[in-house]
């Protein structure tokens, strides 16, 4: 019953901003690991950055920079800031989490949210 919700996508123009936010909903005792992922067309799903329980953060070298990953442990949820919008940065954007339910840690994946950048 685990769910990973994800908003804030849209079009944008190059240069401008948006923020990404994912929630974690149904019986959780215990979440992991947090990130988001991308999948522009005809392209491989990509890492674009992850959150450790203690805070330590990883970035896609192509993020570096512009976008800044943080996570609120009460609320369950993660956030993506993303500054300096490329049109590069055009993909489906996934919330994925690792998260105790009751049976021991397991990754769940976001239905996804599209974000658009126009040139």
């Amino acid at each position: 019953q685990v769910q990973l919700v994800e908003s804030g996508g849209g079009s944008v123009q190059a240069g401008r901003s948006l923020t990404l936010s994912c929630e974690a909903t149904g019986t959780i005792f215990y979440i992991h690991l947090m990130g988001w992922y991308r999948q522009a067309p005809g392209k491989r799903r990509e890492l674009v950055a992850a959150v450790a329980d203690a805070g330590q953060t990883n970035y896609a070298d192509s993020v570096k920079g512009r976008f800044t990953i943080s996570r609120d442990n009460a609320e369950k949820k993660v956030y993506l800031q993303m500054n300096n919008l490329k049109s590069d940065d055009t993909a489906n954007y996934y919330c994925n989490a690792v998260i105790n339910a009751g049976a021991g840690p397991l990754e769940y994946w976001g239905r996804g949210t599209q974000v658009a950048v126009s040139a």
